[in-house]
């Protein structure tokens, strides 16, 4: 089978050396994330106050074999990298190859940035990757759709981060894992929810971008094989879905919609059960204060996973365990867990036996719905045998 049309929900850039350093406020050009060059010609990100550098190899290995990956990492110039990371035409291009109509597009470098320690400069420099992405999605704007970065350095400031987004064209906003100010259950931040909500903005939280749950911390913590680590990468989403849950952050707001990005979606159905055993086992009838329903009712209705690579997610849908409108196909492109450029193989074999309009809505319509798309604007989608 050949899906053409499909929408990936997690797709990425590659940030260019003059995203921040051209984009950013002045008065923060100087120390701005820029792209360094090493001896060996490996050009990577230094980020000011961090010690951990980006790799722009590391940030662009779709397509590539374990070695050819490793090498390609250690050693390349951003020249070298594939263009559709940063320049849209190009996009276009490596999309039409696997029938993918559209993306929506998540950051890169600013997934390491959402941990950064200082809020203010983690500010300025989200606000220069809006300005650079607004431009990058203008040369597609039917194909190519952006989440804006808000560093939350306030609710006041979050709710005009999300305004802003609106009137740049972002369909959606790219969440750091933790704000600068309490936390995301607390009451405070009902104004937020309200405006994401009223602005019909789904809020997107990323693996790799909670301080808990970052590449430094999963593997610097992991007991034995350091592959240990890369099993704990999804932890951190889930303990943020838990928090909105059991915070009663969908109760209070019901269409508020957070999208669970590039953790797979196969566990999903325990950890469902999982938080309504924990409920039922420790509060009376298991409604947790705050809450009128058992937890699983507001996973199924306000929770949605970008997934790219993962059999159990389709065969949960089969058994009708999961609910397939829940489900966001993504690629992950250009990144080096990527499916891109043999995404059509991987579906033809995971997806094989789902009924196809179950198939159209996991692949297409669920993800276009979520970040209002213009369908009738892009590809269309067709299912047929190669």
């Amino acid at each position: 089978m050949f899906f053409k049309g499909i929408i990936s929900a997690d797709s990425h850039i590659v940030e260019p050396p003059n995203c921040y350093v051209d984009f950013i406020d002045p008065k923060f050009r100087e120390d701005a994330p820029r792209v360094v060059r090493k001896e060996n010609g490996q050009d990577i990100y230094v980020i000011k106050d961090l010690k951990q550098t980006v790799p722009l190899g590391f940030l662009d290995g779709a397509g590539m074999t374990v070695l050819e990956r490793q090498k390609h990492v250690a050693t390349t110039k951003f020249e070298e990298t594939r263009a559709g990371g940063y320049d849209a035409k190009a996009r276009l291009a490596d999309m039409d190859r696997e029938g993918t109509a559209a993306e929506i597009i998540y950051a890169s470098v600013g997934m390491v940035l959402c941990t950064h320690p200082d809020p203010i400069y983690k500010n300025a420099a989200m606000q220069a990757y809006n300005r650079w992405l607004q431009s990058f999605c203008e040369g597609a704007p039917n194909r190519l759709f952006g989440l804006a970065q808000t560093a939350v350095l306030s609710v006041d400031s979050a709710i005009e981060d999300f305004r802003r987004a609106k009137e740049m064209g972002m369909v959606g906003m790219m969440m750091p894992g933790e704000p600068a100010q309490g936390d995301y259950d607390q009451p405070e931040y009902d104004a937020l929810w309200e405006c994401a909500t009223s602005l019909d903005m789904p809020i997107c939280f990323h693996i790799l971008t909670s301080r808990a749950g970052d590449l430094n911390s999963v593997f610097a913590t992991s007991r034995g094989h350091p592959l240990v680590g890369f099993m704990k990468i999804i932890r951190a989403v889930q303990d943020i879905i838990a928090l909105m849950v059991m915070g009663g952050v969908f109760e209070r707001h019901p269409k508020l919609k957070l999208v669970c990005a590039e953790g797979d979606a196969g566990w999903m159905p325990h950890y469902m059960y999982r938080m309504d055993h924990a409920a039922k086992f420790n509060v009376d009838k298991g409604i947790i204060p705050g809450l009128s329903q058992l937890p699983s009712a507001y996973l199924a209705k306000n929770v949605f996973m970008t997934f790219q690579d993962d059999y159990v997610a389709f065969q949960n849908v089969m058994a009708g365990i999961t609910d397939h409108r829940q489900l966001l196909w993504a690629n992950d492109y250009p990144h080096t867990d990527s499916t891109w450029p043999h995404s059509q193989s991987l579906l033809a074999e995971q997806a094989k036996n789902v009924p196809q309009d179950k198939l159209r809505a996991i692949l297409r319509e669920n993800t276009a719905r979520l970040f209002n798309l213009p369908l009738d604007k892009m590809p269309s989608m067709q299912m047929a045998a190669e």
